[in-house]
């Protein structure tokens, strides 16, 4: 298994509070829009290999997949990737909250209030805000096991 510590610092830089920060600066959905879609660009293509059905989430209307791996100091890495250029820009919103954390700290980050925080249930469609919670729903899976 790869080093998952080591795939992306999405999760140290940003993490939520500078997404928070980034959503705040950028005035009126168009902005905030265009500033996921940014974020997805920070987000390292998922290796073929990791593309697999059993890493593939259920519940994105989108391809998206997600591998997970605790190390040796109880924090949780992640890799996850999609083929749609929105989803890889909630990806990372996600992942700033989630990566590199605890089991404890992924169960208790309230992401009902982040997503809140940032406007993004307002804005998305059914089958968006779906696939964000399949998202946060497969991390704190892998997390609990």
């Amino acid at each position: 298994m790869s080093d998952l510590a080591t795939y992306t610092r999405i999760g140290l830089e940003p993490d939520a509070d500078t997404i928070r920060q980034q959503f705040a600066a950028a005035n009126g959905w168009e902005n905030q829009y265009r500033l996921i879609i940014q974020l997805g660009k920070l987000l390292p293509a998922l290796p073929a290999e990791w593309q697999q059905e059993e890493n593939r989430l259920k519940g994105c209307e989108s391809q998206a997949w997600l591998k997970g791996e605790k190390s040796e100091d109880g924090c949780w890495h992640f890799a996850c990737d999609s083929d749609a250029r929105i989803v890889r820009g909630l990806i990372v919103i996600v992942l700033a909250a989630l990566n590199h954390q605890t089991a404890n700290a992924i169960q208790a980050f309230d992401m009902d209030a982040y997503f809140s925080e940032l406007g993004l249930e307002k804005h998305l469609s059914p089958s968006r805000g779906n696939g964000l919670r399949a998202i946060v729903l497969g991390i704190r899976d892998l997390a609990s096991a």
